[in-house]
């Protein structure tokens, strides 16, 4: 008979590739994740990796155990879920992914009506960029992710995993307040054609959204500097360093010579959640989703 936790670290294997970035997720070290690997090929009686240099290859008996694996996983959260139904409470662990503006901007209030209403339940919250979230609900790691796409460059959300709709962030233009344009009420994209631009790094959804929104309005951005964080990007703005597109979400830490301009026509973000279908019937997780919809509506 296999082992439970050794078939999730052989699907761990699988998904990441490497020993060490298995290890990683699991929360173990990586010569533990090699200990369990030698002990479910004992079980299976057959190699199920080859290695190559720092990657591990599965073998064609490792995949098809793999496969296995993830349906046995798979069945193992649903049958916790009908439990978790039947018995009403909200109680156990329930790990939360959030990209970092909703991570700092509205997820501290959640977990705060979350440990207040249901003391028996423990959080675990990971900051996590949006296209790897959703590979960790996909994958278990995560069981909620709260996420945020944009028309522009839509986020595709994997089999099995459901996903329900939070509210949309509005977009804001970011100037230094002495810029010849701070003092608009409102300001399109057209007006903004020449300037130097601050964008989030390359590879992020968020560069990719810029980009793409400026370039559908009709020009190359010019981008002269890069910054994983708002913050970061607004200090760029308040050096008078360039000008920035900004999520309304990501604007509570404001510094006072920089002036956040509506953009017209209004460009919004999409705020979502995701979660693996078989857990959707856990109390924990639609009392999170309950919690996080009045944290949003109460942001106004």
């Amino acid at each position: 008979m296999f082992d439970l936790g050794r078939l999730r670290v052989l699907a761990a294997v699988a998904d990441q590739g490497t020993l060490a970035a298995a290890a990683d997720v699991l929360h173990l070290t990586p010569s533990a994740v090699s200990q369990q690997m030698a002990k479910l090929e004992r079980e299976a009686r057959c190699r199920l990796i080859e290695r190559h240099g720092r990657r591990a290859r599965l073998t064609e008996e490792g995949e098809l155990l793999a496969k296995h694996a993830r349906r046995i996983l798979g069945a193992v959260a649903e049958a916790e879920s009908d439990l978790d139904e039947r018995r009403g409470q909200v109680l156990g662990e329930l790990s939360v992914g959030a990209f970092p503006t909703a991570a700092r901007g509205l997820l501290p209030d959640v977990l705060v009506t979350m440990a207040t209403r249901y003391p028996r339940l423990r959080i675990r919250l990971q900051e996590t960029e949006s296209y790897e979230a959703m590979s960790k609900v996909s994958r278990g790691d995560l069981d909620v992710v709260v996420n945020a796409d944009w028309a522009t460059v839509p986020l595709p959300v994997p089999d099995r995993v459901c996903k329900t709709d939070i509210g949309a962030d509005p977009a804001d233009l970011a100037l230094p307040a002495a810029h010849p344009l701070a003092d608009r009420p409102r300001l399109s994209l057209e007006q903004l054609t020449d300037e130097t631009w601050v964008a989030s790094t390359v590879g992020t959804i968020c560069y990719e959204w810029l980009t793409s929104t400026l370039r559908n309005a009709g020009h190359e951005p010019r981008i002269s500097h890069q910054a994983a964080e708002f913050p970061t990007q607004l200090a760029l703005v308040s050096a008078g360093l360039g000008v920035a597109l900004m999520p309304r979400l990501a604007g509570d830490f404001v510094p006072p010579d920089v002036r956040l301009i509506p953009v017209d026509p209004t460009i919004s973000r999409r705020v979502f959640a995701v979660w693996r279908e078989e857990t959707t019937r856990r109390p924990s997780v639609q009392a999170f989703l309950t919690t996080l919809r009045e944290a949003w509506a109460l942001r106004g």
